[in-house]
Protein backbone atom coordinates (compact mmCIF):
# COMPACT_ATOMS: atom_id res chain seq x y z
CA UNK A 1 0.00 0.00 0.00
CA UNK A 2 1.01 3.54 -0.59
CA UNK A 3 -0.73 6.45 0.18
CA UNK A 4 -3.47 4.12 0.62
CA UNK A 5 -3.78 2.98 -2.55
CA UNK A 6 -3.17 -0.72 -3.56
CA UNK A 7 -0.85 -0.93 -6.41
CA UNK A 8 -1.95 -4.15 -7.14
CA UNK A 9 -5.29 -3.08 -7.76
CA UNK A 10 -5.54 -0.35 -9.59
CA UNK A 11 -7.77 0.58 -12.74
CA UNK A 12 -6.41 -0.20 -16.14
CA UNK A 13 -8.20 2.86 -17.77
CA UNK A 14 -9.09 5.77 -15.71
CA UNK A 15 -11.50 8.47 -17.92
CA UNK A 16 -12.57 11.61 -16.77
CA UNK A 17 -14.87 13.97 -17.68
CA UNK A 18 -13.07 17.35 -17.00
CA UNK A 19 -15.82 19.59 -15.82
CA UNK A 20 -16.73 22.58 -14.03
CA UNK A 21 -13.62 24.96 -15.94
CA UNK A 22 -15.50 28.17 -16.91
CA UNK A 23 -17.75 28.34 -13.43
CA UNK A 24 -13.76 28.50 -11.29
CA UNK A 25 -12.84 31.27 -13.71
CA UNK A 26 -16.11 32.54 -13.18
CA UNK A 27 -16.42 32.79 -9.21
CA UNK A 28 -12.55 33.98 -9.25
CA UNK A 29 -13.63 37.01 -11.32
CA UNK A 30 -11.89 35.69 -14.75
CA UNK A 31 -12.65 34.88 -18.00
CA UNK A 32 -13.92 31.60 -19.24
CA UNK A 33 -11.22 30.64 -20.97
CA UNK A 34 -8.89 31.01 -18.40
CA UNK A 35 -10.47 28.88 -16.69
CA UNK A 36 -9.74 26.25 -19.58
CA UNK A 37 -6.16 27.00 -19.30
CA UNK A 38 -5.76 26.60 -15.41
CA UNK A 39 -7.65 23.35 -16.52
CA UNK A 40 -5.13 22.38 -18.59
CA UNK A 41 -2.05 22.49 -16.50
CA UNK A 42 -3.69 20.76 -13.97
CA UNK A 43 -4.87 17.54 -16.43
CA UNK A 44 -0.82 17.56 -17.37
CA UNK A 45 -0.18 17.28 -13.61
CA UNK A 46 -2.57 14.43 -13.48
CA UNK A 47 -1.39 12.53 -16.53
CA UNK A 48 2.03 12.17 -15.10
CA UNK A 49 0.67 10.77 -11.35
CA UNK A 50 -1.02 8.04 -13.69
CA UNK A 51 1.44 7.44 -15.30
CA UNK A 52 4.04 6.96 -12.37
CA UNK A 53 1.21 5.18 -10.46
CA UNK A 54 1.01 2.35 -12.98
CA UNK A 55 -1.93 3.34 -15.01
CA UNK A 56 -2.26 1.69 -18.14
CA UNK A 57 -4.59 4.32 -19.48
CA UNK A 58 -6.28 8.17 -19.39
CA UNK A 59 -8.85 9.03 -21.42
CA UNK A 60 -10.24 12.68 -20.88
CA UNK A 61 -13.34 14.92 -21.97
CA UNK A 62 -11.53 17.88 -23.62
CA UNK A 63 -14.75 19.35 -26.18
CA UNK A 64 -17.74 17.36 -26.64
CA UNK A 65 -19.68 17.51 -29.92
CA UNK A 66 -21.95 19.79 -28.54
CA UNK A 67 -19.72 22.40 -27.36
CA UNK A 68 -19.57 24.57 -30.58
CA UNK A 69 -22.66 25.64 -29.24
CA UNK A 70 -20.79 27.92 -26.29
CA UNK A 71 -20.20 31.36 -27.48
CA UNK A 72 -18.00 31.68 -30.70
CA UNK A 73 -14.74 33.62 -28.56
CA UNK A 74 -14.84 30.39 -25.95
CA UNK A 75 -14.94 27.39 -28.88
CA UNK A 76 -12.24 29.29 -30.86
CA UNK A 77 -10.39 30.12 -27.58
CA UNK A 78 -10.35 26.31 -27.07
CA UNK A 79 -9.57 25.13 -30.09
CA UNK A 80 -6.11 27.41 -30.37
CA UNK A 81 -5.59 26.28 -26.34
CA UNK A 82 -5.61 22.31 -28.05
CA UNK A 83 -3.69 23.52 -30.94
CA UNK A 84 -1.22 25.52 -28.97
CA UNK A 85 -0.88 22.84 -25.93
CA UNK A 86 -0.30 19.78 -28.26
CA UNK A 87 2.47 21.82 -29.97
CA UNK A 88 3.60 22.65 -26.93
CA UNK A 89 3.87 19.38 -24.76
CA UNK A 90 5.14 17.53 -27.73
CA UNK A 91 8.40 16.95 -26.70
CA UNK A 92 7.82 16.22 -22.77
CA UNK A 93 5.24 13.82 -23.83
CA UNK A 94 8.05 12.14 -25.88
CA UNK A 95 10.48 12.25 -23.33
CA UNK A 96 7.38 10.69 -20.76
CA UNK A 97 6.97 8.15 -23.15
CA UNK A 98 2.94 8.87 -22.91
CA UNK A 99 1.23 7.33 -26.46
CA UNK A 100 -1.23 9.83 -27.57
CA UNK A 101 -4.51 9.29 -29.41
CA UNK A 102 -7.54 11.64 -29.98
CA UNK A 103 -11.33 10.62 -30.43
CA UNK A 104 -13.90 11.82 -31.91
CA UNK A 105 -14.84 13.43 -35.67
CA UNK A 106 -11.67 14.52 -36.43
CA UNK A 107 -12.18 16.07 -39.78
CA UNK A 108 -14.69 18.30 -38.50
CA UNK A 109 -11.98 20.48 -36.35
CA UNK A 110 -10.22 23.50 -37.52
CA UNK A 111 -7.22 22.76 -39.82
CA UNK A 112 -4.23 23.89 -37.35
CA UNK A 113 -6.02 21.87 -34.33
CA UNK A 114 -6.64 18.53 -36.84
CA UNK A 115 -2.97 19.14 -38.05
CA UNK A 116 -1.47 19.52 -34.29
CA UNK A 117 -3.26 16.27 -33.08
CA UNK A 118 -2.35 14.25 -36.19
CA UNK A 119 1.63 15.56 -35.50
CA UNK A 120 1.31 14.51 -31.31
CA UNK A 121 -0.25 11.08 -32.28
CA UNK A 122 2.24 9.98 -35.35
CA UNK A 123 4.99 11.37 -32.96
CA UNK A 124 4.17 9.42 -30.20
CA UNK A 125 2.88 6.11 -31.43
CA UNK A 126 5.76 3.72 -31.06
CA UNK A 127 5.76 5.02 -27.05
CA UNK A 128 5.48 2.06 -24.29
CA UNK A 129 3.73 3.32 -21.35
CA UNK A 130 0.58 5.31 -19.99
CA UNK A 131 -2.08 5.49 -23.51
CA UNK A 132 -3.71 9.44 -23.29
CA UNK A 133 -6.56 10.35 -25.11
CA UNK A 134 -8.03 13.17 -25.96
CA UNK A 135 -11.70 13.23 -26.35
CA UNK A 136 -11.81 15.85 -29.10
CA UNK A 137 -15.52 16.98 -31.25
CA UNK A 138 -16.53 13.57 -29.49
CA UNK A 139 -19.77 12.04 -28.90
CA UNK A 140 -20.50 9.14 -27.52
CA UNK A 141 -23.79 8.56 -29.66
CA UNK A 142 -21.92 9.64 -32.50
CA UNK A 143 -19.17 7.15 -31.87
CA UNK A 144 -22.06 4.30 -31.88
CA UNK A 145 -23.01 5.61 -35.35
CA UNK A 146 -20.02 5.52 -37.06
CA UNK A 147 -19.52 1.81 -35.63
CA UNK A 148 -22.30 1.03 -37.68
CA UNK A 149 -21.74 2.51 -40.11
CA UNK A 150 -18.33 0.75 -40.42
CA UNK A 151 -20.56 -2.80 -39.85
CA UNK A 152 -22.24 -1.56 -42.93
CA UNK A 153 -19.07 -0.95 -45.05
CA UNK A 154 -17.79 -4.49 -43.73
CA UNK A 155 -20.83 -6.05 -44.96
CA UNK A 156 -21.62 -7.95 -42.00
CA UNK A 157 -24.78 -10.11 -41.79
CA UNK A 158 -27.31 -9.54 -39.17
CA UNK A 159 -26.27 -12.92 -37.77
CA UNK A 160 -22.90 -11.18 -37.25
CA UNK A 161 -23.62 -8.06 -35.80
CA UNK A 162 -22.72 -8.51 -32.00
CA UNK A 163 -21.20 -6.42 -29.20
CA UNK A 164 -17.99 -7.81 -29.87
CA UNK A 165 -18.51 -6.65 -33.79
CA UNK A 166 -19.34 -2.50 -32.75
CA UNK A 167 -16.52 -2.78 -29.89
CA UNK A 168 -13.84 -3.45 -32.48
CA UNK A 169 -15.38 -0.41 -34.82
CA UNK A 170 -15.48 2.12 -32.11
CA UNK A 171 -12.76 4.55 -32.10
CA UNK A 172 -10.13 2.86 -30.06
CA UNK A 173 -10.68 -0.89 -30.10
CA UNK A 174 -7.58 -1.52 -28.45
CA UNK A 175 -7.66 0.62 -25.25
CA UNK A 176 -9.52 -1.47 -22.71
CA UNK A 177 -12.25 -0.50 -21.24
CA UNK A 178 -12.82 1.95 -18.37
CA UNK A 179 -12.71 0.57 -15.14
CA UNK A 180 -13.11 4.05 -13.60
CA UNK A 181 -15.00 7.46 -15.20
CA UNK A 182 -14.48 10.75 -12.73
CA UNK A 183 -16.29 13.45 -13.37
CA UNK A 184 -15.66 16.86 -11.25
CA UNK A 185 -17.71 19.58 -9.90
CA UNK A 186 -20.36 17.92 -8.84
CA UNK A 187 -22.90 17.28 -12.47
CA UNK A 188 -24.65 13.99 -11.90
CA UNK A 189 -24.82 12.98 -15.75
CA UNK A 190 -22.70 10.96 -18.34
CA UNK A 191 -22.65 13.81 -20.73
CA UNK A 192 -22.57 11.45 -23.45
CA UNK A 193 -18.50 10.25 -22.66
CA UNK A 194 -17.97 6.64 -23.58
CA UNK A 195 -21.43 5.08 -23.13
CA UNK A 196 -20.83 2.18 -24.78
CA UNK A 197 -17.14 1.20 -23.43
CA UNK A 198 -17.85 3.03 -19.79
CA UNK A 199 -20.76 0.95 -19.57
CA UNK A 200 -19.54 -0.97 -16.73
CA UNK A 201 -16.77 1.33 -14.95
CA UNK A 202 -17.74 2.74 -11.45
CA UNK A 203 -18.50 5.93 -11.02
CA UNK A 204 -17.09 8.75 -9.18
CA UNK A 205 -18.35 12.24 -8.81
CA UNK A 206 -16.52 14.91 -6.45
CA UNK A 207 -18.10 18.47 -6.02
CA UNK A 208 -14.03 19.78 -6.65
CA UNK A 209 -14.06 21.60 -9.99
CA UNK A 210 -11.03 20.46 -12.89
CA UNK A 211 -9.04 23.38 -11.81
CA UNK A 212 -9.03 22.71 -8.39
CA UNK A 213 -8.38 18.83 -8.94
CA UNK A 214 -4.76 17.32 -7.99
CA UNK A 215 -2.98 14.57 -7.18
CA UNK A 216 -4.83 14.43 -3.57
CA UNK A 217 -8.52 14.29 -5.11
CA UNK A 218 -7.42 11.47 -7.59
CA UNK A 219 -5.76 9.57 -5.15
CA UNK A 220 -9.18 9.78 -3.04
CA UNK A 221 -11.08 8.66 -6.46
CA UNK A 222 -8.94 5.82 -6.50
CA UNK A 223 -9.28 4.98 -3.16
CA UNK A 224 -13.09 4.97 -3.56
CA UNK A 225 -12.64 2.48 -6.52
CA UNK A 226 -10.73 0.27 -4.23
CA UNK A 227 -13.42 0.38 -2.09
CA UNK A 228 -16.34 -0.99 -4.15
CA UNK A 229 -16.83 -4.28 -5.02
CA UNK A 230 -17.13 -5.29 -8.80
CA UNK A 231 -20.02 -7.72 -9.67
CA UNK A 232 -20.41 -6.62 -13.50
CA UNK A 233 -24.52 -8.04 -13.23
CA UNK A 234 -23.47 -11.13 -11.41
CA UNK A 235 -23.50 -11.55 -7.53
CA UNK A 236 -19.59 -12.14 -7.37
CA UNK A 237 -17.83 -14.29 -5.29
CA UNK A 238 -17.93 -12.29 -1.60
Amino acid sequence: MALGIDLDRLPRHVAIIMDGNGRWAQSQGLKRLLGHRKGYRVLKDVLLNCSELGIEALTTYAFSAENWRRPFEEVTGLMKLIEDAARTELQGLVANNVRCRVLGRLDELPEGTRNALAALVQTTKDNTGIIFSLAVNYGGRAEIVDAVKRVIDDGLDAANVTEEALSARMYAPDIPEPDLLIRTAGEMRWSNFLIWEAAYAELYVTQTSWPEFDEAELLKALRAYQARFRKFGGLGTS
